[in-house]
């Protein structure tokens, strides 16, 4: 077998998420993405962990190796499934016998989740549609799990096949962490966490052997407040960011203000917080025919994709430029609307819309220009993949992303948020660009583009394993014996120099 494309370090590598839904979008495509990286460059397995209630993972499993989403060496491995096929025993330490809950009798309101015919979770809410009870069992009908939160405190306890309770932990975030040691087994492990609900749990799981890397897939701040402020949904996790050995943002501004609104709250984040990007297979650079004029866009037809200012620079470009025209590849809640929006104007015979379609992407190779016009974004790959064909990026400046990828003027087109004169004039003047300086800017765009490759991406993630991993050693040994420490950072520059020098 020829050499891995990258060396990764040695250990096992893991991806912790909430759930994979049926129509998941960006950061499980992303996710699944970066894991499937790793397997064909690293030659590393990678395993996705989920938490959700989901009852039909073998069969989604199945689905996305048909689909090429899973691969050879990359898999999923849901909580309950897991524990579903675990021998459970009592803890080697509990004294006395635990009583078992009495089961829930089925109510009309009650959650419940089935699959072949076998009612795998049943789940009780109260009137503010907080969960109250709920109770799981396998797939032979016999009790795996039950959850109580009363006024007497919050209980789950695990069964053994016979039916007897054999661990209790009084809350869930301690299964979790308890699951997560029998998942790693004193292994030195790598856990990216993905998602934001998953990750909040993990800032209060510290192990020796596990590198704990938090990556942040959209915008940190709340786009409601005047004033920079953590979202809600990620303040909790965000203000413990030391207490991860690592969290990575996909670029360099908001990793510049996130320690700056970290430290505005007294916190200093600036060693912990990095950037990688999310990366992307881009096929061999080769030469392609742009038809002068055609645009594209390739997004999700909802509100903060913001199609119809796409759509509204062509209309306005066209004054001057008759020969502009659009073709609008995707679906969404917004698309009779956007249709709408192009019978209006009267654009019909210049702006078409595809709907989805599998291969949308290969429209780069022919457009002249790409557009994207979205109120925010984490990174937008779609930028790379217009770039990496040269076909001319347009975009606002808006967080995150194109700032990062594009340099105005020189690999494509930034546009203040929300100026569609200034997009339409850009648009324009692309059409009026003497073609030797057009071929300059494709083919210093396609040379920007490789630097978000998979190969590229997947260096910059094994440099940040390695030094999570020293710093991790450095921080740990901190109460110990000087000797101990000394060998330590010992350790941590011989991998450094052998990183270096390729062995």
């Amino acid at each position: 077998m020829a050499a891995a494309a990258v060396n990764f370090p040695k250990g096992k590598y893991y991806a912790l998420t909430w759930s994979i839904p049926d129509n998941y979008g960006g950061m499980t495509s992303a996710m699944l993405h970066r894991c499937r990286a790793f397997r064909r460059l690293g030659e590393v397995k990678v395993e996705v962990l989920t938490l959700d209630d989901r009852p039909d993972y073998a069969e989604l499993s199945a689905k996305l190796l048909a689909s090429g989403e899973l691969t050879e060496g990359v898999s999923i491995r849901n909580l309950w499934d897991d524990l579903r096929r675990r021998n459970l025993k009592p803890a080697a330490n509990q004294k006395s016998p635990l009583n078992a809950a009495e089961l829930l009798a089925p109510a009309p309101d009650d959650r419940v989740v089935e699959h072949d015919g076998v009612v795998l979770v049943r789940e009780r809410r109260d009137g503010h549609g907080a969960v109250v009870s709920s109770d799981r069992f396998r797939r032979d009908g016999s009790i795996l799990a039950t959850e109580r939160i009363d006024e007497s405190g919050h209980t789950v306890m695990l069964y053994n096949a016979e039916g007897q309770p054999v661990r209790r932990w009084g809350s869930r975030w301690k299964l979790y962490r308890w699951w997560l040691d029998r998942v790693f087994k004193k292994r030195l492990s790598y856990l990216i966490i993905d998602s934001k609900t998953a990750a909040r749990f993990v800032p209060g799981y510290r192990r020796e052997y596990v590198v704990t890397l938090h990556l942040v897939h959209a915008s940190h701040r709340d786009p409601e407040s005047a004033e920079p402020k953590l979202r809600a949904s990620r303040e909790a996790v965000l203000k413990r960011s030391n207490d991860f050995d690592s969290v990575v943002v996909l670029t360099e501004r908001q990793r510049e203000e996130l320690v700056h609104d970290l430290g505005e709250l007294g916190i200093d984040a600036s060693e912990v917080v990095r950037v990688i990007p999310n990366g992307i297979n881009l096929p061999p650079a080769e030469a392609t025919e742009h038809a002068r004029g055609g645009g594209i866009v390739v997004a999700s037809l909802d509100e903060r994709k913001r199609v119809e200012l796409a759509i509204d620079a062509v209309v306005a470009a066209r004054e001057t430029a008759p020969e502009v025209r659009l073709d609008v590849y995707g679906q969404g809640d917004r698309a009779d609307a956007i249709r709408a929006k192009i019978e209006r104007q009267g654009a019909e015979s210049f702006v078409t819309m595809h709907g989805y379609h599998p291969d949308a992407r290969e429209g780069f190779k022919r457009a002249d220009f790409s557009l994207l016009t979205s109120s925010s974004e984490g990174l937008p790959l779609v930028l790379v993949e217009s770039m990496a064909v040269g076909c001319i990026a347009m975009a606002y400046d808006i967080r995150y992303g194109p700032a990062d990828m594009i340099r105005d003027g020189v690999t494509g087109y930034l546009v203040p948020d929300g100026d569609t004169a200034l997009l339409a004039q850009r648009i324009v003047e692309l059409q009026r660009m003497p073609e030797a300086q057009l071929n300059s800017m494709r083919n210093k765009a396609i040379a920007r583009s490789q630097e978000f490759s998979d190969e590229a991406i997947a260096k910059r993630w094994v440099r940040e394993f390695e030094r999570a991993l020293g710093a991790k050693r450095i921080r740990d040994a901190a109460g110990e014996p000087l000797p101990t420490r000394l060998r330590r950072r010992a350790g941590v520059v011989r991998r450094r120099v052998r990183r270096v020098l390729g062995h």
